[in-house]
């Protein structure tokens, strides 16, 4: 058990270092904003980069982690979120130019997503070899580090600390933490022995006649013939994922509950000062109080979970982010506003984690189903704010959150989907159990 506990120990740096990046440089937008003089809609276009860059790794990564192993992935993802980072915090600070904003943002979606699906399938195989629920602890380490990432934000905007400065420091020290703690991922192992009983051993010694001899070129072609089957395994168990209606209905349910958290992420801060007309530091304030009340959410969900069962509990907080999402738009006040991002927090808390963990019900078909929700719910958190920067323009940054809020009573009517389908039960109890002793 000490090897699994080093395993999500790494898995949690991995959340919560991700956290702590994207709060970064989000809590700096109204910074970023002022220094670049940019309206709401052409900071919704440069967000725009990030998505891009984010939903072409992610819909990409279910082959990617087939390929490279979630560890290799998650090392890889991360460097390249840095270097990104870096050049965006340079784009705004050092040369002024929003297309070198731009350019840094594209890279960051590039190793943000692929990195994301590596930590989901860990994060997944860990749940499984612990036997309980620790999927919303693992996103709230997420939003743990958003929470760290928030206040040093608001520390950094109220002594006006460089952007590039500030993002270089978080990035590099992020980086490297997970480039330690990806050392004792466990996942790719599972994978691989699984990878061979799917796929058969077609140079296995024969129950008669002679041994044959073993060259290296023998060797070397049963390695390419090996590795071109699993890449062909992996594409056809990636189509079939997208034909799965189960896959697909808890990608709708994440199109609404992971735009509500990406929404709050890239436009809470905006919508205090340009709605409500409070200072840059109150906007990252804002932002922290949402993260603060996710992450108790997270946190506080493994109980409920464990107590009244999926459905229940993200039924109920589906409910709960409508209404804090409603209060936060009409709210008469900046004080009730921020009153209401409790509501919305909470609510939103658990939406990605039990849709990870129901697309990862079936170990043998996890990273396929993970990559299929991911896409399509990274691709709301992701894509999602930057087209509600070009709503804004029209209707201004609070009402453009209404389209969120629709696509919330949405996720409320689709939360049945996330319960575990019965023919999964008795194998996954057995496949836990075996996993147990690693």
């Amino acid at each position: 058990m000490s090897s699994v506990k080093a395993w999500r120990n790494g898995v949690v740096t991995a959340y919560a270092g991700s956290g702590l990046v994207f709060a970064t440089w989000v809590s700096r937008i109204p910074a970023i904003r002022d220094d670049l003089g940019l309206s709401a809609g052409q900071v919704g276009l440069m967000l725009l980069c990030m998505s891009l860059g984010s939903f072409v790794s992610v819909a990409a990564s279910g082959l990617v982690v087939l390929r490279l192993g979630s560890k290799l992935t998650s090392r890889l993802g991360s460097i390249i979120q840095t270097v990104g980072v870096i050049i965006m915090g340079l784009g705004a600070t050092v040369f002024a130019e929003t297309y070198v904003v731009g350019a840094g943002l594209v890279i960051v979606g590039l190793g943000t997503g692929s990195w994301n699906t590596s930590s989901n399938i860990e994060g997944a195989a860990v749940e499984r070899a612990l036997g309980r629920h620790i999927m919303p602890r693992l996103h709230g380490s997420f939003s743990i580090g958003t929470v760290a990432g928030a206040g040093l934000g608001a520390l950094a905007a109220s002594i006006h600390l460089p952007v590039a400065i500030h993002l270089s420091v978080v990035s590099v020290a992020v980086c490297l933490a997970v480039l330690i703690g990806a050392g004792c991922y466990q996942a790719d192992k599972l994978t691989s022995t699984a990878a061979l009983v799917d796929l058969g051993d077609s140079g296995a010694v024969p129950g008669t006649g002679p041994i044959p001899v073993i060259t290296a070129s023998s060797t070397q072609d049963h390695n390419a013939k090996a590795a071109a089957a699993g890449k062909r395994a992996g594409k056809a168990k990636i189509a079939a994922a997208w034909r799965d209606p189960r896959t697909l209905m808890l990608g709708a349910l994440v199109l609404g509950l992971g735009l509500a958290e990406g929404a709050a992420g890239d436009w809470v801060a905006l919508a205090m000062v340009d709605g409500y007309g409070t200072k840059d530091s109150i906007g990252a304030i804002g932002y922290g109080i949402f993260v603060s009340a996710m992450t108790i959410g997270r946190f506080a969900g493994t109980v409920l979970l464990d107590k009244y069962g999926r459905v229940a509990v993200l039924r109920a907080g589906a409910a709960l982010a409508v209404v804090g999402l409603g209060l936060f738009v009409f709210a008469p006040s900046a004080e009730i506003a921020l009153g209401a991002l409790v509501l919305w927090g909470l609510g939103s808390a658990l939406g990605f984690p039990v849709a990870m963990s129901a697309a990862s019900d079936d170990p043998e078909h996890a990273a396929a189903r993970v990559s299929v929700v991911s896409t399509v719910g990274y691709g709301a958190f992701l894509g999602g704010p930057p087209l509600l920067g070009l709503l804004a323009e029209h209707v201004g940054v609070l009402h453009s959150l209404l389209a969120v809020l629709g696509l919330l009573v949405v996720a409320f009517f689709l939360t049945p989907v996330v319960r575990k389908p019965k023919y999964l039960e008795n194998t996954v109890n057995e496949r836990s159990a075996a996993n147990v002793e690693l």
